[in-house]
């Protein structure tokens, strides 16, 4: 018989409450209770009535080999109870990060989110900059035709200039 520290719920809608348990591992959630530890309150908010624990009795499962859940593993973890479980779940999940580095993937979707969201930042930067450029480079070519423009302009009124002097020359 495995055993397995774990939360039943309890309380009503929108109004959770849970009890921690020590259960066999094959029985429902809300199933046989070997022994009641304690009881967790998510919804208080001093931090000293959220989790009501028999520390002592919580050792003895966890020395007779009991494997608490993720959450309850927490619980215990913030209560200062360290257990081989809570270990080993630490290890593996390095050496899991470990493996995604070297393969160049992100660990967790909010290493996923912050390299996607630093990616868009340079592309948008990249993109600024290139407008930037692009309008620097139309403003140069619209300056220059103009200066051209005003060249021509300025030539064609020399030419208009020196060809009535011309007609008056030869007239």
């Amino acid at each position: 018989m495995s055993v397995k520290l774990r939360m039943t719920r309890m309380g009503r809608r929108h109004r959770p409450f849970f009890r921690i348990n020590a259960v066999e591992s094959r029985t429902p959630r809300d199933g046989k209770v070997l022994e009641k530890l304690g009881h967790y309150d998510p919804i208080e908010k001093d931090q000293a009535k959220q989790v009501v624990l028999n520390l002592e009795r919580a050792k003895y499962w966890l020395d007779k080999g009991a494997i608490p859940s993720d959450t309850v593993s927490q619980i215990l973890l913030r209560l200062g109870i360290k257990h081989k479980c809570a270990e080993v779940r630490t290890t593996r999940r390095a050496r899991a990060r470990a493996l995604a580095r070297a393969k160049g993937r992100f660990f967790t979707k909010a290493e996923r989110i912050t390299a996607e969201k630093a990616a868009k930042e340079t592309a948008e930067k990249a993109e600024t900059e290139a407008k930037a450029q692009a309008e620097a480079k139309a403003k140069a070519q619209a300056d220059e035709k103009r200066q051209a423009e005003a060249k021509a302009k300025e030539a064609k009124a020399q030419a208009e200039a020196e060809q009535p002097k011309k007609e008056n020359g030869q007239g």
